[in-house]
């Protein structure tokens, strides 16, 4: 989890937006276009112990129930702070990584996605020296960046990030073409993790 917005490493030639839930679509369509599916990693950073940081695990987790390949940061199985790097270093080096992670920022971006071609800075908020991540990133903006972090992610509405991290995996799985008309509606997407909370 980043505390600030945006948390995205500029480089050379790269672009980074701000979109609504909407734009999503659009910009795991671009990949597609790109890349073929056994091609791309969805690395999905942060823990369940923490109701604002849980976006990257409950995203992972039904990424994995829409059937993608290669998925790295579930609700079983997180990719934190701590397992991070181990969990960089096992996906191939072929492969293009989809960085996922939620950050705090203004109040007019809480709801929003800060979208970018280029690699992200995660676990700021931990105070980590961590690599950055990500050929490809999405940043969730879930709460409003405030001098006590730590309370901010516990207060985080768990709904809100459920919402969030939905938009994300539904948007890709629509993308790719991997989500069928019985999985389109809200109640349906809620279902996956909860049916599938063992990916």
């Amino acid at each position: 989890m980043s505390i600030q917005d945006p948390h995205l490493i500029r480089g050379k030639g790269g672009s980074c937006q701000k979109i609504h839930a909407d734009g999503l679509r659009d910009f795991f369509a671009d990949i597609r276009s790109r890349y073929s599916l056994d091609r791309i990693t969805f690395l999905c950073i942060g823990t369940d112990r923490s109701t604002g940081d849980a976006l990257g695990p409950l995203t992972g987790s039904a990424l994995c129930s829409y059937g993608f390949p290669h998925v790295v940061g579930t609700m079983s199985a997180p990719c934190d702070a701590a397992s991070l790097e181990a969990c960089i270093t096992a996906i191939p080096e072929n492969h293009i990584v989809v960085a996922v992670d939620a950050c705090l920022g203004q109040a007019l971006s809480v709801g929003s996605f800060l979208v970018s071609d280029e690699p992200l800075l995660p676990a700021q908020s931990v105070g980590h020296a961590l690599p950055a991540v990500g050929h490809y990133s999405v940043a969730a903006v879930v709460n409003v960046k405030g001098p006590k972090p730590y309370a901010t992610l516990q207060m985080t509405s768990l709904f809100h990030v459920m919402t969030m991290a939905g938009q994300i995996a539904t948007s890709a799985a629509d993308a790719f073409g991997l989500l069928s008309e019985d999985k389109r509606s809200p109640v349906s997407t809620a279902g996956l993790w909860l049916n599938n909370i063992h990916n």
